[in-house]
């Protein structure tokens, strides 16, 4: 049996820099030393600028002429862009999705949506709520679509976690269920519906995850 591919070093520099970035480790307009970094991970400055350049695509950080790279800034202007930018791609990739949806991935789906409401800290709800995206919407067979959507949803995360900061409530939901109840009696379009508006209300209402 042979082993699996070991992951890129510079999608595991990005990786690891993105999630101190999303959970507040890394705070807005701080610097991201390549000399540091490099030596941080035991590499090149190669994959260090492959993973900043990742970052930047994704909108967490930015190259500003004779200042570096730094994490980006974020503003609710920004959050709204980015949830309906969300609702546009992932309602598209539900409606390829679905005929491919089997009993068993929407099991899964439901799964992930009560381990969001057993979620202790935001950390685990975000990690529950970015599973039931993505189970519902991997079968779309589109991989370009898929890879923007999940820097999107980064994107999203972003603002989450620093809305939740100083305390956590696990929610409850309703709107996942609404779409898995739709998806199971076949109703493509009410799901994708239901889905645009979960999405968005995240805009208008930064403390309400998507």
């Amino acid at each position: 049996m042979q082993n699996a591919p070991a992951e890129p070093l510079a999608l595991r520099i990005s990786r690891e820099l993105a999630q101190r970035i999303v959970s507040g480790t890394l705070a807005p307009g701080a610097r991201l030393r390549q000399d540091h970094i490099a030596a941080e991970f035991g590499a090149s400055h190669v994959p260090v600028r492959e993973a900043f350049r990742q970052l930047e695509s994704q909108g967490l950080a930015v190259s500003e002429p004779r200042r570096g790279v730094r994490v980006a800034s974020f503003s609710l202007a920004e959050l709204q862009e980015v949830c309906e930018m969300r609702a546009v791609l992932e309602t598209l990739a539900l409606r390829k999705a679905a005929p491919h949806l089997t009993r068993a991935i929407l099991d899964q789906a439901e799964e992930a949506t009560r381990a969001g409401d057993r979620a202790k800290d935001v950390q685990s709800w975000d990690e529950a709520n970015r599973h039931f995206h993505r189970l519902i919407l991997t079968p779309c067979g589109m991989p370009r679509l898929l890879k923007a959507i999940d820097d999107l949803q980064v994107a999203s995360a972003r603002f989450l976690f620093s809305g939740w900061r100083a305390e956590w409530e696990a929610p409850t939901d309703r709107d996942h269920r609404a779409i898995l109840a739709a998806l199971r009696s076949g109703q493509t379009e009410t799901a994708a519906a239901v889905l645009a508006r979960h999405v968005q209300w995240t805009g208008k209402n930064p403390r309400k995850a998507g």
